[in-house]
């Protein structure tokens, strides 16, 4: 693999001076023509006014300013290339360098209070996991993306994801001239309505009825001009009584049909842009080949047709004007252009979702590759075959299991870090859980990194789950379902406290045992809302309830009376802790993951560093 940061930088470096070299072309050319215009006045003044040459001269200047128009406009367009690349890169080494929250798509529509994970690992938000990976140009792409990210798959498709992706990693062209496309358009694009729209069932009639039409209007066009030359009126009225007969009858049909098409011309075209460039590019994954023969498939690409899309898109775009609402009777306006979009629904409509669907995920698919590509060190995780995993090392208690199908999950991550920390700050910890550790169960004192931990552990398990790298230096997990408490508040509109909603997130995620993949649960200062002895009492009710289930997970907590629940389920629950220390009058943390109970709180030292008398 290519050094991103030297092959971003060399070519930021190229398109830079290349975009320099057109921007004096831009002022040479600005210069040009505005001599010529200058010499096209003195022509024009020597040549009609003091009669020294023939008027014929003055063609010269126009020629001139035509050619140097031609080429101006070129010069302009390689300038907003040559720009257009440079952000491009210049994106990318943001992103490599982590300066990148604040410049990206953060996934907002995508947001749910009531997910399982979502919010509580910062997958959708300025800053957050959707930003740093996203590089879609379409929604189709987004929401690809976006489903991976909330759902997981199948590990099937997770292997064959990593090696699509290995297949894209290096397409660095592709990826530049994908971003390079349409920026300037205005696009407005909703996949699921367009294909809804393309799947109705026809409701103009076929047959001759295009052509009529288009025949009726040029007819009236010749009838108008006829009459204009003869003053005889008839063949114009009538005419007009047989357009406005087929207009009754077909024109709310036709509306129905353009109204509905949940998208402007613009989005189609760059759907089509997109669409051609992948059609071009060779591949070698047998699922992107695949991908390929679809789009060319029935002896037309997928591109042209969706561009035929978007010519019908045009007119119906156009339809508020003022020229077409003066076209509207006389021309069958919106009834030849529903016509028009109808007879397309007829040839491509059930191809359409198709389409969608591909380039949605290819789309999904490069953001990962870029992902890849940008953190050559993050490695693919690797998924254990849970039906393998033995249950020799099991304890006494997880050796109660009536069969293999209750061997517990495994999450082995050799030194996690958190892909939304820069690099420079990150500290990286390890998170092993298997038979014989099932829970972490994590003692600290404030701000020394518990919820940090319990987010990096999370947000790996995401990447995992979606195809993508891991920041780390290993992974090794059987396929988990994830489900975590947080970020909790109250809720005056709901009448609902912190600690009501905390209960509420752990029974959500306990349904999710009712599943078929094993659960992975992350709870911060788990049941913090409620006194010592009731949240020992609870935790332990809750811990079995779990492990029964062949849950693992990873729990917080402030209560060092919590810690306690290890002698009753000291063979797969272990203490570890984060720890503090006070150097030079300030608080200092390491973030480091220790074995065993954290000996000290820092609440009273932070309140007397703040300047509080305790």
């Amino acid at each position: 693999m290519s050094d991103p940061r030297l092959e971003y930088s060399n070519r930021l470096e190229s398109h830079l001076k290349s975009a320099d070299a057109q921007e004096r072309n831009h002022r040479r050319f600005g210069n040009f023509k505005l001599a010529t215009i200058a010499a096209g006045i003195a022509t024009a003044w020597l040549s009609l006014h003091s009669k020294m040459f023939t008027p014929y001269w003055i063609l010269a200047p126009v020629a001139i300013y035509a050619a140097l128009a031609i080429f101006h406009e070129f010069t302009l367009r390689a300038k907003a290339r040559a720009e257009s690349a440079a952000a491009f890169y210049q994106r990318g080494l943001a992103r490599i360098e982590d300066l990148w929250p604040g410049h990206g798509c953060p996934g907002d529509r995508f947001r749910d209070p009531k997910h399982v994970y979502s919010e509580d690992l910062d997958i959708f938000g300025t800053g957050c996991l959707f930003e740093l990976l996203s590089t879609a140009r379409l929604p189709m792409g987004e929401e690809f993306l976006a489903k991976w990210l909330r759902h997981g798959s199948p590990v099937p498709e997770i292997l064959e994801r990593q090696k699509v992706i290995v297949d894209l990693r290096e397409k660095l062209d592709l990826r530049e001239q994908l971003a390079m496309l349409g920026e300037d358009l205005r696009v407005r694009l909703d996949p699921s309505s367009l294909c809804q729209w393309a799947e109705e069932s026809p409701l103009l009639p076929t047959g001759p009825w295009r052509i009529v039409s288009a025949m009726l209007a040029a007819a009236f066009a010749a009838a108008l001009v006829y009459y204009v030359a003869t003053t005889l009126l008839w063949p114009l009225l009538v005419v007009v009584l047989f357009e406005a007969a087929i207009y009754r009858w077909l024109k709310p049909r036709a509306v129905q049909v353009v109204g509905g098409i949940g998208t402007n011309a613009e989005g189609l075209i760059l759907f089509a842009q997109i669409l051609e460039r992948l059609e071009r590019e060779p591949f070698t994954s047998p699922r992107l080949q695949r991908f390929a023969a679809q789009l060319k498939r029935d002896g037309a690409p997928a591109s042209q047709a969706i561009r035929n899309l978007a010519r019908i898109g045009y007119w119906i775009d156009a339809r508020g004007g003022l020229i077409a609402k003066m076209l509207e009777l006389p021309a069958l306006y919106t009834v030849q252009v529903g016509l028009a979009a109808d007879a397309w629904r007829r040839n491509f409509g059930r191809s359409l979702r198709t389409w969608v669907g591909i380039t949605g995920e290819m789309e999904a698919l490069i953001s990962l590759a870029a992902y890849s590509y940008e953190h050559p060190a993050d490695p693919f995780p690797v998924f254990v075959d849970d039906s393998k995993v033995t249950p020799s090392a099991l304890s006494a208690h997880a050796a109660t299991a009536k069969d293999a199908t209750n061997t517990p999950p495994v999450f082995d991550g050799d030194e996690l870090g958190h892909p939304l920390i820069p690099a420079a700050k990150c500290v990286r910890n390890s998170v092993r859980l298997n038979a014989e550790t099932r829970v972490l169960l994590v003692s600290g004192s404030n701000m020394s990194g518990k919820s940090t931990f319990l987010r990096t552990a999370g947000i790996n398990a995401v990447l995992a789950m979606a195809g993508a790298p891991i920041r780390g230096k290993s992974l090794q997990l059987t396929p988990v379902t994830l489900g975590s408490s947080i970020r909790r508040v109250d809720s005056l509109q709901e009448n609902r406290s912190s600690f009501y909603t905390e209960i509420l997130r752990i029974r959500d995620v306990f349904e999710l045992t009712e599943g078929t993949a094993p659960v992975f649960f992350l709870f911060d200062e788990l049941l913090e809302g409620t006194n010592s002895n009731d949240r020992k009492i609870g935790a332990e009710g809750l811990f079995r309830a779990l492990l029964e289930r062949r849950a693992v997970g990873i729990v917080t907590t402030h209560d060092l009376a919590l810690t306690e629940i290890t002698g009753a389920l000291s063979s797969v629950v272990r203490n570890v802790h984060f720890q503090d220390y006070v150097e030079d009058g300030k608080m200092r943390f390491d973030h480091k993951l220790r074995d065993g109970v954290v000996a000290k709180s820092n609440a009273l030292e932070l309140m007397r560093l703040i300047g509080l008398k305790v």
